[in-house]
C-alpha cells in the first residue's frame, strides 16, 4: 500500500478527471512540440529571406528526409515510453527505471548507426529523390551536418518521451524553449554575421540539440536518484533484452505512425522536386505552416498515449474512454481556430518564408496548399487521439494497417494524378490517407479488444 501511495503523489494521471487531467498534461507538450518545430521553421524563415529561393528549396528537399529520422526519434520515444508509462502505472519502479535505461541505449546504438550511415550516403539519397542540380550542393552541406547530430537528435528526443511518460510534460517544454532561443540566435549569427548560408543554419542546429540533449540527460539522472522508489530492494538492471523486446512491439508500428506523414512527404517530395525549384519552394513554405498546425493535434495524441498507457497500467479502462471523449472536444476547438485562422491570416504568415515580389509562383502553390489543408486538420487530431488508445494498450495490429493504408493513399494519389491534375493532388491526397486511418482505429477501439490486451 505504501509503494502505491508514493506512485500516486508522484504522477497525477491516475486521479481525478480524467479531461482536466489530459488536457492539463497535454499544453505543455503543445506549447514544446511548437518550440520543436522553430528548429526547421527558423531554418527555412532565416534562409529565405537572407540565402534566397534556391537555398529554401534545398533546405525544403532535406525536410523531406531528416523528418524520417525525426520520425524515428519521436516514434521509439513514445514506443518506448508505453512500457515505461504502464509499469509506473502498475506501481513496479524497479522495471520502470530498467526500462528507462534500456530504452537510452537502445536508441544510442540506433543513432550512431543511422549517422554514420547517413553521413556517408546523403548524397546518394538526395540524387534519388531527382533533387534539382540547382540545390543538389546546397541540400547536401544540410544534409551532412545533419547526420553528424543525429545522436543528439534521438537522444534529446527519446529523454523528453522519458519525462512525459513520468506524467512530467514541462521539463521537455522548458528545454524545448532553451533550445528554440538558442537556435534562432546561432541561425541568425551564423547566416546573417558570418554569411555562412545553408552551412550555418545547420551548424546552429546541431549545437543546438546536442546542448539540449546534455541538459537533459543529466536532469532526467537527477530525477532518478531522487525519487520513484528510494527504497527498492536492488538496483535496476542497466539492460534487460525482454524489456527491449516489448519496447520494439510497441516501438515499430509507433514509428510507422509518427513516420507516416514524413514518409509520405519523402515520397511525395519526388513528385514535387518533378515541378522545379519556385514549386519546391512553394511547396517548402505550405509544409513548414502546416507542420506548425498539426503539433497541438499530434501533442494531444501523445498526451493520450501516455494517459491511457499509465491507467492502461493500473487496469482503469473507464478512465481512458472519459478522456477520448476530452480528445474530441479539444481537437474539435483547435481546428476550428487554425481553419479561422489561416484563411484570414495564412497569406501573411507565408510572407515570412518568401518574397513575395520576386517568387510569385512559389507563393501561389503555398497559398493554395495552406488554404486548402485548413479545412481538414481535425482528422489528423481524431486519428492520432484514436491511435494512441491501441498504442497504449499494445493492439498494434490494425494500427499498423491503419497507418499503411494512410501512407499509401498519399504516395499513391500523389504519383498517379499529379501530373494530370498538377500540383493540387499532392495536397489533396494528405486529408484523404487522415480519414481512412483515422475510420479503422476507431472501428478497432469501438470493439473494446484494447481493454484485454495486456503487456505487463
Amino acid at each position: 500500500m505504501i509503494r502505491k501511495v508514493s506512485v500516486m503523489k508522484k504522477n497525477n494521471m491516475l486521479s481525478g478527471s480524467p479531461g482536466k487531467t489530459l488536457l492539463t498534461f497535454a499544453i505543455p507538450m503543445m506549447i514544446g512540440n511548437l518550440f520543436q518545430q522553430f528548429y526547421n521553421l527558423v531554418d527555412s524563415a532565416v534562409v529565405g529571406k537572407y540565402v534566397g529561393e534556391n537555398a529554401l528549396a534545398a533546405v525544403g528537399a532535406s525536410y523531406a528526409i531528416t523528418n524520417v529520422f525525426i520520425a524515428i526519434a519521436i516514434g521509439g520515444g513514445i514506443g518506448s515510453s508505453v512500457i515505461i508509462s504502464q509499469y509506473l502505472g502498475a506501481g513496479n519502479m524497479k522495471k520502470m527505471k530498467t526500462s528507462i535505461f534500456t530504452a537510452l541505449f537502445n536508441f544510442l546504438g540506433i543513432s550512431i548507426l543511422l549517422g554514420i550511415f547517413g553521413a556517408f550516403f546523403y548524397q546518394e539519397i538526395l540524387l534519388l529523390m531527382d533533387t534539382p542540380a540547382n540545390v543538389l550542393t546546397d541540400a547536401g552541406v544540410y544534409l551532412r551536418i545533419y547526420f553528424y547530430g543525429l545522436p543528439f537528435l534521438f537522444m534529446y528526443n527519446t529523454l523528453a518521451s522519458i519525462f512525459n511518460s513520468m506524467g512530467d510534460s514541462k521539463t521537455p517544454l522548458y528545454l524545448l524553449i532553451f533550445s528554440s532561443v538558442l537556435n534562432i540566435f546561432l541561425d541568425l549569427t551564423f547566416v546573417i554575421v558570418f554569411h555562412w548560408g545553408v552551412f550555418g543554419v545547420a551548424v546552429g542546429t546541431l549545437i543546438a540539440q546536442g546542448i539540449s540533449s546534455v541538459i537533459a540527460f543529466l536532469l532526467l539522472m537527477r530525477r532518478l536518484r531522487k525519487g520513484y522508489g528510494e527504497n527498492l530492494p536492488s538496483s535496476p538492471k542497466l539492460y534487460d533484452a525482454a524489456i527491449s523486446w516489448k519496447m520494439v512491439k510497441i516501438g515499430v508500428p509507433s514509428i510507422l505512425q509518427q513516420s507516416i506523414v514524413y514518409i509520405g512527404m519523402l515520397l511525395v517530395q519526388v513528385v514535387v522536386n518533378s515541378f522545379g525549384s519556385s514549386v519546391m519552394a512553394g511547396y517548402t513554405a505550405g509544409m513548414r505552416i502546416e507542420s506548425i498546425c498539426i503539433v497541438p493535434m499530434t501533442a494531444v495524441g501523445n498526451a493520450m498515449s501516455a494517459f491511457s498507457a499509465q491507467n492502461h497500467g493500473a487496469r482503469q479502462p473507464d478512465r481512458v474512454k472519459q478522456a477520448y471523449k476530452t480528445c474530441y472536444l479539444i481537437d474539435g476547438t483547435i481546428a476550428v481556430i487554425i481553419c479561422v485562422i489561416l484563411n484570414l491570416f495564412g497569406t501573411l504568415f507565408l510572407s515570412g518564408f518568401l518574397d513575395t515580389s520576386s517568387g510569385t509562383e512559389a507563393f501561389f502553390v503555398a497559398s493554395a496548399y495552406v488554404h486548402f489543408e485548413s479545412f481538414f486538420f481535425l482528422f489528423i487530431g481524431l486519428k492520432c487521439c484514436t491511435d494512441a488508445i491501441l498504442r497504449a494498450s499494445g493492439d498494434m495490429l490494425i494500427f499498423t494497417l491503419a497507418n499503411l493504408a494512410n501512407l499509401t493513399l498519399r504516395v499513391l494519389i500523389a504519383n498517379c494524378f499529379a501530373h494530370s491534375w498538377g500540383i493540387q493532388a499532392v495536397w489533396m491526397a494528405v486529408p484523404i490517407g487522415w480519414c481512412v486511418n483515422y475510420l479503422i482505429s476507431l472501428f478497432r477501439v469501438m470493439t473494446g479488444k484494447w481493454k484485454t490486451i495486456h503487456l505487463i
